[in-house]
């Protein structure tokens, strides 16, 4: 092995050791430079350390250099977000990304034109500007990581808070009767050293380590995103700032595979839907915040359950990085939700369940006599989401929730009654204020929302032909 530039050469210092390279040179800085010991060479290997996946091992070992180098930095932030980012673009780069061909990109430009004409026939709200991006996988990784970094940074600070608590249990532990038997093994540590002084001084550093892997965990989960989301708020959620219509042209072309429709027929579409939640979300200026208040609410409250993850960590080979990944995601939330966080979960619920039952309405509306497999495409999209689309996974581990609207069926149908009573202007002069919009009991009893909407109004117009009348006789 080529020895570290910082570092004398020492003869025999670790030469046929077994141990991957990486994690050599990781041990030659922190021991500056002295030889490896056998035993803790030995206790490693039965750790399984010299069977850990060597990427991954890579990537670990540049985090721990820049932990003890200083070069992490202490940015205040709940998780390494510059990880999450740089994760997130690997990964979509191990998929195949390319970048967006011209061809493609005139494509999509005209698609959101002819989306935009058809919308404007079918909905009050106007296109808050045709600004139309053609993204790559890391184009959209970049473009939304901002809102990623927001909606998870509370989940962040309570798993971080979690590991601290952890660690001060174990240091409490080891100061009132020592380290137990079995708890490292034989020749880790080197003689006279105090374990609970050790860890009293990494427990700055394991929380930086916590930051680094929950970044390493949100960047695995929003690449795993951009390799499956055809456009840019396909989730249901205000991801891009810029309020422009984004579509992915190597995601649309993934979906149509296998649909018997023409891809045309296929990016028009996914167009038209696109640029209707764009439209909503610009002319709606509550409600994004509040969906993206709704998931910060549930993730506020979260309890790390420590139990489980123990357990977890226990039952799994630690040289297996992807089983030792999946059981911390899938142990990591305790399964009962408090009052608060059922209360943020019906109110996220009810709102995706509005903004995309109101999609499906416009969007049929917009599409009706122009796509010819119109129907066939409403239908595989609600396939997709039934199935569990690909927002869901993201954050059933990222949040510990399913990003799923429910009452899509009973929302679509209380957009479409309150259309046919009232026309396009008064479905969509429904989005006015938060007060005045459906509410889960709403969408319990659709027919009853609107006799209550004509109620109101008609009450509203006799008030003011009364206040009309007696002006006119004063």
């Amino acid at each position: 092995m080529p020895d570290h530039p910082d570092l004398p050469d020492r003869p025999g210092d670790d030469a046929g050791s077994g141990l991957p390279p990486e994690l050599e040179q990781v041990l030659r800085r922190l021991t500056g430079g002295a030889g490896l010991d056998p035993q803790m060479v030995q206790a490693l290997k039965d750790m399984g350390v010299d069977r850990v996946d060597p990427a991954m091992l890579e990537m670990m070992a540049g985090q721990v250099q820049a932990m003890f180098t200083g070069a992490a930095g202490d940015t205040g932030e709940p998780f390494n977000a510059a990880l999450a980012t740089d994760t997130a673009r690997k990964v979509v780069a191990a998929e195949g990304d390319t970048v967006v061909a011209d061809a493609a990109r005139r494509q999509v430009d005209q698609a959101v034109q002819v989306a935009e004409l058809w919308l404007d026939q079918v909905t009050a709200f106007e296109a808050p500007g045709i600004t139309t991006h053609a993204w790559s996988r890391a184009e959209w990784v970049e473009a939304t990581m901002p809102t990623w970094r927001d909606l998870v940074g509370p989940v962040a600070e309570g798993v971080g808070r979690a590991v601290g608590d952890a660690m001060r249990a174990q240091i409490a532990e080891l100061g009132q009767g020592g380290i137990p038997e079995g708890m490292l093994p034989e020749g880790l540590l080197p003689p006279g050293v105090d374990p609970a002084a050790m860890l009293g001084q990494m427990e700055p550093v394991l929380a930086r380590m916590s930051g680094s892997m929950f970044g390493l965990q949100v960047g695995q989960a929003v690449g795993a995103l951009a390799s499956e989301t055809v456009s840019g708020t396909e989730v249901g959620l205000p991801l891009v700032a810029d309020r422009s219509v984004a579509l992915l042209p190597a995601n649309v072309e993934a979906f149509a595979e296998g649909l018997e429709v023409d891809l045309d027929q296929v990016r028009l579409y996914l167009a038209v839907r696109e640029a209707a939640r764009v439209r909503l979300f610009a002319q709606v200026p509550w409600i994004g915040p509040q969906l993206l208040t709704a998931v910060r609410d549930y993730a506020r409250d979260i309890t790390i359950d420590t139990d489980r993850i123990e357990s977890a960590l226990q039952s799994v080979d630690p040289s297996d990085a992807t089983a030792l990944q999946s059981a911390l995601q899938d142990q990591l939330f305790r399964p009962d939700p408090s009052p608060s966080q059922r209360a943020a979960l019906t109110r996220l619920e009810t709102y995706l369940a509005l903004v995309e039952g109101w999609v499906d309405v416009v969007a049929e509306r917009a599409t009706r006599g122009h796509l010819p497999q119109a129907a066939s495409l409403a239908e595989a999209i609600r396939r997709r989401r039934a199935t569990g689309g690909p927002a869901e996974k993201v954050f059933s581990g990222l949040v510990g929730l399913e990003l799923r609207p429910r009452r899509l069926r009973d929302a679509a149908n209380l957009w479409a009654a309150l259309e046919s009573a009232r026309g396009q202007g008064g479905r969509d002069a429904a989005w006015g204020h938060p007060d005045v919009a459906p509410t889960a009991a709403d969408l319990d009893d659709p027919l009853g929302y609107v006799e209550r909407v004509d109620a109101s109004e008609d009450s509203a117009l006799d008030s003011a032909l009364d206040q009309i009348l007696r002006e006119g006789e004063q």
